[in-house]
């Protein structure tokens, strides 16, 4: 439901490949830079930029008139320049290049000025090869409009984007390689630029045309090839039985009343009551995931009633038509009110006015129709295994501070194979207690002392890198971990640490190998070959 009070946005020009590339080399000679802007308004300034407050660069910059000052406050704070000095700083493409890009407009009156009329920022990466940064196009956000969004608002890169795109895995870590990848609502395009690098093709996918213009003038700018894009929403625009090695997916999760009145924003709603677009896409992605591929999302859960948001994902999965591998994380938890006002200040209304109050009730209401005490957000992972056989459904809460990377998944993936391929039961245990172990480099301990006692009260492992998990162990463990160097198997510790213990080996071989297992899937501890 549109709602009038809204502001609108005109269609964006087709791209043009010449001028994107005249665009691309202008930007690159006035070294349009993450790390240059930075550096040109300082850092006060950039934290102040991240908060959406942009009059600090502003006054920084001043009255330079190098082009990455120029360029800086025309499409990164989103500040009227003269025709003069944009002129200037755009040599290749010309002013009315950026305007047949739909990205300035220029005023017709005696000032000679030219307007935004959207947004572009570098934004850094880093992947399995180093670091890069591609430029980003999208809308003007609510910062440079001080009001709210209109309803076709194509969102820039914003928190959940770069987590994604951080937590996308590595080409090489999809058994078989990727030769091709899908974006699922892919908005401006970071995630089919992220995804392109480790697949040969990618196919990217929205409801928005305006959506799928900025990707197609992403791609250009950034000189990324084969990134096909289709118009529709989810499968849509999918031929029946067509497949991928690698699905990605920011999808609209935010749930959003569906009463008259509440916008519904492209970019973040999709439509449907309560979670349901969230389970649409977990359970029907499997069918489109070639077997041994890799699906990874964020979503939306619900707790219902008492029910746990984590029991409904796994309903999800469950539900699939073919058996999928799940391994999901839920790294925060909200209630109905603190959600409501998150995603209203995101469109742009302002606390304190009639409007905000007016939606806060909308949200609350909507909630208290499905029972709903709480909002979970976190990250979904999905494996379509060669067999039928799944070996992998893991549903976890995870508070740490530390953001795992895309490698940092891989390697416990690969782990989770290798423990597979050891086998289960005895047979299994074995094959893990003949294994050479080492202790992760990040991995430190951190014991507790009562005042005046020698025994440590609370033991605690505590890892710099993949989600920043502290995990609590006894002393047997303590040492096991303490002892992983590569040079003794699994086994042959655990009996000299039973010995020193004054304990049975068998005993402690049942109580430490299911927890060794543990650490190995979340990294504390590896394979020594």
């Amino acid at each position: 439901m549109r709602s009038a009070s809204r502001p609108t946005v005109a269609p964006l020009p087709e791209p043009d490949p010449v001028r994107c590339r005249a665009l691309g080399d202008d930007l690159r000679a006035a070294g349009f830079t993450s790390e240059a802007l930075r550096a040109a308004w300082g850092p006060t300034a950039d934290t102040a930029i991240a908060r959406g407050l942009r009059g600090p660069a502003v006054a920084v910059l001043g009255d330079r008139t190098d082009p990455l000052a120029v360029l800086g406050r025309l499409f990164v704070l989103g500040v009227t320049e003269s025709v003069g000095r944009v002129a200037a700083s755009v040599p290749r493409t010309g002013i009315e290049g950026l305007v047949a890009l739909g990205l300035v407009e220029k005023a017709d009156d005696e000032d000679a000025a030219v307007r935004p009329l959207a947004i572009i920022r570098p934004q850094s990466f880093v992947h399995e090869h180093g670091e890069g940064e591609w430029w980003i196009a999208s809308d003007l956000d609510e910062a440079v409009l001080a009001g709210p969004l209109a309803e076709g608002h194509v969102l820039g890169v914003g928190g959940a984007s770069q987590t994604l795109a951080r937590l996308q895995l590595p080409g090489d870590s999809v058994q078989g390689g990727a030769e091709r990848g899908l974006d699922l609502g892919t908005g401006c395009g970071i995630q089919a630029l992220r995804l392109r690098r480790g697949t040969r093709q990618v196919v990217a996918t929205d409801i928005s045309e305006r959506a799928l213009r900025f990707t197609r003038l992403n791609a250009l700018l950034n000189d990324v090839s084969a990134v096909e894009t289709r118009l529709g929403s989810l499968f849509d625009p999918l031929e029946p039985g067509e497949q991928f090695e690698r699905i990605v997916s920011n999808p609209p999760f935010v749930i959003t009343p569906r009463v008259d009145g509440v916008p519904a924003y492209e970019y973040r709603d999709g439509g449907l009551v309560g979670d349901a677009l969230v389970a649409e896409v977990v359970t029907g992605l499997g069918v489109h995931l070639a077997p041994g591929g890799v699906a990874q999302l964020l979503g939306n859960w619900e707790y219902r009633n008492g029910e746990d948001g984590l029991d409904r994902v796994r309903g999800w999965v469950a539900d699939a038509p073919v058996a999928l591998d799940a391994w999901v994380i839920e790294r925060e938890r909200l209630d109905p009110l603190a959600y409501a006002e998150l995603w209203i200040r995101d469109g742009g209304t302002a606390p304190g006015t009639p409007e905000y109050a007016r939606l806060i009730e909308a949200w609350l209401d909507d909630f208290a129709r499905r029972g709903v005490t709480e909002v979970g957000f976190g990250y979904v992972l999905l494996h379509r295994p060669p067999s039928w056989r799944v070996t992998l459904e893991r549903y976890e809460r995870v508070r740490g501070t530390v953001e795992a990377t895309g490698a940092d998944l891989a390697a416990s993936l690969e782990a989770h194979a290798r423990l597979v391929s050891l086998g289960d039961g005895p047979a299994g245990d074995a094959a893990l207690a003949a294994s050479l172990l080492l202790v992760a480099p990040d991995v430190t301990e951190a014991r507790h002392h009562r005042p005046g006692e020698e025994a440590p009260t609370v033991i605690e492992l505590h890892q710099g890198g993949g989600f920043g998990r502290v995990v609590p162990v006894d002393p047997a463990l303590a040492a096991l971990v303490g002892a992983s160097d590569g040079d003794l198997a699994v086994g042959p510790l655990i009996d000299a640490i039973a010995q020193l213990l004054e304990v049975d080996p068998g005993e402690l071989r049942a109580d430490l190998l299911p927890r060794v297992r543990e650490l190995l899937f979340t990294g504390f501890l590896r394979f020594a070959d």
